[in-house]
């Protein structure tokens, strides 16, 4: 006897919501993803980090590539040299918020506050010589919720109502976003999170609105 498998109906995660519409979104499903009904999402909230010398600079050392981390921040950090020195040189960045998240060195590897790099030396940098480093915004859509992702899809922003399959092209689809009761037995998760992710997942979900049960 063949044996199947039913998946979950789409809102089979719901216990309670808010009246109307208020609970859900309508949203854009990233493509690239076939995504089924009661998934945990993530949103792609931040995009590529670029850098740039302050006009004027005497030093001509470069900044290298600059990897984005789960705490990265859309916005324009300020990495100034404090401390020149021959071949050296320390240096603060800060956030986009003004927060000093961490000193560095010239030509040693730098990894604070969501933001790893190595700003080359060449011609000696002097105080005050320094870079902006943007982090763009991203799409906005949404994708499966990792634990492990830098782009914004390590928050869990919501739950899908119903499949969507955008395995070629963006997809519209409906999601969960606020004010909400989920049976937590019922959520669809990305294969590898282990319970410490679905844990955070759904701790990204009570600030939202969204409490499972």
């Amino acid at each position: 006897m063949t044996t199947y498998t039913e998946n979950l109906h789409a809102g089979a995660c719901i216990a309670s919501e808010a009246t109307g519409t208020r609970s859900r979104d309508a949203i854009t499903v990233l493509s690239g993803q076939n995504l089924k009904a009661n998934a945990v999402l993530g949103k792609v909230t931040k995009g590529a980090a670029s850098s740039a010398a302050f006009a004027g600079n005497t030093g001509t050392g470069a900044m290298g590539t600059v990897t984005l981390g789960a705490g990265a921040k859309v916005g324009v950090y300020k990495l100034v040299i404090i401390e020149p020195g021959a071949n050296a040189g320390v240096f603060t960045v800060e956030d986009p918020d003004g927060v000093t998240i961490g000193r560095g060195t010239v030509a040693v590897a730098f990894s604070a506050g969501g933001l790893s790099f190595t700003l080359a030396d060449a011609t000696d940098f002097v105080a005050g010589d320094g870079f902006n480093i943007t982090v763009a915004a991203g799409s906005g859509k949404y994708v499966e919720y990792d634990d492990a992702g830098t782009d914004g899809r390590e928050v869990a922003a919501g739950i899908l109502f119903d499949d969507v399959d955008a395995s070629s092209a963006d997809k519209p689809g409906v999601a969960i976003v606020r004010a909400a009761e989920i049976a937590s037995a019922k959520l669809v998760w990305k294969s590898d999170q282990d319970n410490t992710m679905k844990a955070n997942g759904l701790a990204d979900l009570a600030l939202i609105g969204i409490i499972a049960r």
